[in-house]
């Protein structure tokens, strides 16, 4: 089990026929999140072959229609599909009353219930299984926005069959010595987990940074993440026009994965100004090495 994420649109504002706007899908295990939904998202998950009804959870970060203009549409869609399954939305308060007044007036009525979650504050937990907890994630922009973070948790300890053979383990015992316990006998021998298995993989983490002005208050909730998206829509040569619309630079972001000590950065939600991106990597390279652009339907696997 892994975390993955596939990039469905690494645009801003204004989409063209060669970049959508911000959308993401990342799994873990049989789950799959779908993080911001701008438009032509459905589009791009048929593309990509990303089977619409298996998406139990969207997270939005914010009420910028680049970030959710394509919602209603993708819930149409799973709707005219036959969907039955609940559907959860994580979005910053009023984002159900966007989604609901347009079916309302459309006279439509959905084939599945949609349970919304509004994002109070940055830290929480908005969900959690046995394999993955996403928590929001402080940003600075105009209007409320939150960042998303990705935390796999541990695995079960790998057993060493040579080793169970050896000690005579049971089979019934097993699946406890996998969750860590030590095993006794029925006479009283105790054989300690660490001779019978080997520790499992160390759990990965991705941050997901949406629109955001350069904001160090972010660096402690992303620590040490093997991977961090965080939006560079600007080159430094417009910097001001970063600060007076509450974006960041390459080299901003650049300088947050820095301090932040990640394993790898990849930048997306790039101004349609730029016709290519080496100016970009060229920046942000200058401050953290480990820099990629993010590439419409390429799937980064921790």
């Amino acid at each position: 089990m892994s975390l993955e994420v596939l990039i469905l649109g690494s645009g801003s504002a204004l989409p063209t026929i060669s970049a959508n706007q911000t959308s993401q899908v990342v799994s873990c295990g049989n789950q799959h999140f779908l993080v911001d939904c701008g438009e032509a998202t459905q589009v791009q998950l048929r593309k990509n072959k990303v089977k619409i009804q298996q998406i139990n959870q969207v997270f939005i970060s914010h009420l910028h229609g680049d970030h959710f203009f394509g919602l209603v549409g993708l819930l149409s869609t799973m709707h005219l599909l036959g969907r039955r399954a609940e559907l959860h939305i994580f979005g910053p308060k009023g984002l159900d009353e966007i989604v609901e007044i347009q079916f309302r007036n459309a006279g439509s009525h959905l084939s599945f219930n949609m349970v919304f979650h509004s994002i109070e504050k940055a830290g929480d937990v908005l969900y959690e299984d046995g394999k993955v907890m996403v928590t929001s994630l402080p940003l600075k922009h105009r209007i409320p926005c939150y960042g998303f973070h990705f935390q796999e948790k541990k695995g079960l300890r790998k057993l060493d069959g040579q080793k169970l053979v050896e000690y005579n383990i049971p089979v019934y015992a097993r699946k406890s010595i996998a969750e860590g316990q030590d095993f006794r006998s029925e006479e009283g021998v105790i054989v300690k987990n660490a001779e019978l298995t080997t520790d499992p993989p160390k759990p990965k983490a991705y941050a997901f940074c949406s629109d955001t002005a350069y904001y160090e208050k972010l660096i402690p909730f992303i620590q040490e993440v093997d991977l961090l998206y965080h939006e560079a829509t600007f080159l430094e040569s417009e910097r001001e026009r970063a600060k007076k619309t509450f974006h960041s630079t390459a080299k901003d972001a650049a300088s947050i994965a820095e301090k932040a000590n990640v394993k790898q950065l990849i930048m997306g939600h790039f101004s349609n100004r730029y016709k290519n991106k080496d100016g970009f990597l060229q920046e942000a390279r200058m401050v953290f090495k480990n820099t990629d652009v993010a590439e419409e339907g390429k799937e980064y696997k921790l």
